[in-house]
């Protein structure tokens, strides 16, 4: 059986990974319209992953919570746009745009705060049952 701070510390987890997932969603749209960066191509969208974090506990494993496992690079082709007027139009006027699409980010944005919300929920209604104990014998 699980204690109290046990789903705690899960629960926090989580809204510290949702947490992270929101800001790499607000870099991805705040780069949605960059042509060139550093290494000379268009900005690629990027995509945390997530993993379960286990602990060994007295011989076995148990869920102790999310981690983020990685930041990986969406390597889907970038979008062709025309506009010669661009200064990194090619040569028929085609401009390389990143291969974010901000719809997409706008749901995987509602998504991660819903997922945020929910954790949040558990530990609102962890820190009712804790309060509600000590509550007992009080009466």
């Amino acid at each position: 059986m699980m204690d109290i701070f046990k789903i705690m510390n899960i629960s926090a987890s989580g809204m510290t990974a949702q947490r992270f997932r929101l800001d790499v969603i607000a870099t991805n749209i705040a780069n949605a319209e960059t042509t060139r960066t550093e290494n000379g191509e268009p900005y690629r969208r990027k995509i945390p992953i997530f993993s379960e974090y286990v602990k060994m506990y007295m011989g076995y494993e148990e869920p102790s919570g999310v981690k983020v496992e990685k930041v990986a690079v969406d390597t889907s082709p970038f979008r062709l746009v025309y506009d010669p007027s661009h200064p990194d139009a090619d040569e028929n006027g085609y401009v390389k745009m990143p291969n974010v699409n901000v719809l997409r980010e706008m749901v995987d944005l509602i998504n991660a705060q819903r997922a945020y919300e929910a954790n949040a929920s558990v530990l609102n209604s962890l820190k009712t049952i804790a309060n509600s104990a000590l509550q007992i014998g009080t009466r």
